[in-house]
Parts: structure tokens; C-alpha cells; sequence
């Protein structure tokens, strides 16, 4: 059974509204890692379906290498039990895929028939440090899918582990992890920042608004000093707003 979640269905689609650097300029805010690249991609990444938009949810985790046949003799049942596994864990769920072939890509565990499939049992999406192919029928399947490359065939393709810890582009990713993602990389949410996410994002995006955006299009008319001085006291004021929120310090 998936444990409670702090976040409501209608948070996510909140969340879905944003672009993924906006998630992160309110993550940023309440994380209490000492290094804030820690929360995303370190390695490109490439949207297929930039169209689609951002997409939110929940990981589940599995573990390929398509090079490899001999897993299909050593673990017959294993798509199988992956499917149960996937089945149980409440959605919206996206598929983390981490491929032990990579850089080097053999096959693609995504294509029409595993689209349908997954989306059939609640995933939005996929991230796949491998490859992807029938992009067109994919997106036609509604789901999402943040990959390294394409890739004609499937190879030997099948779960090897799933329901674990995976790398990749970089960065790690658990099972339920919160993942927000879109065309700029993907950011990896733990259950503890998670609550206070939604309200943060949404802050920090009106103090930009309300501040320096503000004072950068409000410019008609005025000398470059004029221009200068009001950015300069916009920027203490969106600096100032978010200290007052967040009770933070140091330098922006």
C-alpha cells in the first residue's frame, strides 16, 4: 500500500501549472540541503513531447539492461511482478528508468504497446536515461516522456530490478520521490519538502512579479539612472520579501 501523501491531486495540477525553474526558485527556499543543485539533473536531458507541458508525480523506479538476454531465461516472471508493482502505487506516477547499457543504447523499453500499457495503470510519464522510440504514438498514448536519445529497436528489454534506489542523468531518485518535470531537466522532491512546496513556488513567482519584473518593464520614459536605481531598490525589496517569508539570510 502507497503511504499518505502530504500533497492533494488538486496540488499537483497546481503544480502542473508552473515551468519546472519556477518549482525550484520555491524549493529553493525551504530545502534544508546545503547544496541546492542537489534536487536536479547534473546531466542534459531532452523532452520528446515539449508540447505536453510540465508533468508531476510520483516516482516508481525500475532498472533495465536491453543488451543482456540472459535475464529473460534468470527472470521470467519479472515483468510481471513489475506490473503488480506498478499497479499498487497510487498515481500520478512517473517511470524512472535507469539503463546499465547507457552511454551506449541497445534498445528502448518505451515504445506504443508499453505507452498503453502504463498509462492503463496511472504513469504520466517517463524519465529514462536510455532511449524511447514511436514518439508519435507515444504522445498520442498521453505519456510524457524525458529520455537521452531515440532508438529504433527493443532489444532484450525488461525490468531487472524495480522499487529501488536509480541514477540518472546524475542525480538520484527513490521511489516516491516527488518529480517535477519539463524541457529544462527535472527536479527530484523528497516527501519532507513536499508540503510547503506548492505554497512556496507560488510565492516566490508573484514576489519576481511584483518586483523586479515589475520594475524592468515599468521603464518608459526614464533615464538609465532612473532605471538603475529603481531595479536596485526592486531587487533589495524581492530580497527583503523573501527573507521575511522564509526566514532566511545570506547573499542573492
Amino acid at each position: 500500500m502507497t503511504a499518505p501523501r502530504p500533497l492533494s491531486h488538486a496540488d499537483l495540477l497546481q503544480l502542473k501549472r508552473w515551468n519546472t525553474p519556477t518549482i525550484y526558485n520555491g524549493w529553493e527556499q525551504i530545502t534544508k540541503r546545503d547544496f541546492c543543485a542537489d534536487g536536479f539533473n547534473l546531466e542534459e536531458t531532452r523532452d520528446f513531447m515539449p508540447q505536453m507541458g510540465p508533468m508531476v508525480g510520483y516516482a516508481v523506479t525500475v532498472v533495465i539492461e536491453p543488451s543482456n538476454a540472459s535475464h529473460r531465461k534468470t527472470l521470467p516472471n519479472a515483468t510481471a511482478d513489475y506490473r503488480r508493482y506498478l499497479g499498487s502505487v497510487a498515481g500520478p506516477k512517473i517511470v524512472v528508468i535507469q539503463d546499465l547499457d547507457k552511454p551506449r543504447v541497445i534498445g528502448s523499453f518505451w515504445g506504443e504497446v508499453n505507452a498503453n500499457i502504463h498509462k492503463a495503470l496511472g504513469c504520466v510519464g517517463t524519465i529514462t536515461d536510455g532511449a524511447i522510440r514511436d514518439v508519435d504514438e507515444m504522445t498520442n498514448a498521453g505519456l510524457k516522456s524525458i529520455a537521452r536519445r531515440l532508438c529504433v529497436g527493443h532489444a532484450a528489454v525488461q525490468p531487472i530490478r524495480f522499487n529501488c534506489d536509480v541514477e540518472v542523468f546524475g542525480r538520484k531518485v527513490s521511489p516516491g520521490d516527488l518529480i517535477h518535470a519539463d524541457k529544462h531537466g527535472f527536479m527530484v522532491i523528497t516527501p519532507e519538502e513536499q508540503p510547503q512546496l506548492l505554497e512556496a513556488s507560488k510565492f516566490m513567482d508573484t514576489n519576481e512579479c511584483e518586483t523586479v519584473i515589475a520594475a524592468a518593464r515599468n521603464s518608459s520614459g526614464l533615464t538609465t539612472e532612473e532605471i538603475l536605481e529603481n531595479l536596485s531598490k526592486a531587487s533589495r525589496q524581492f530580497r527583503d520579501n523573501a527573507q521575511q517569508k522564509f526566514a532566511r539570510s545570506g547573499e542573492w
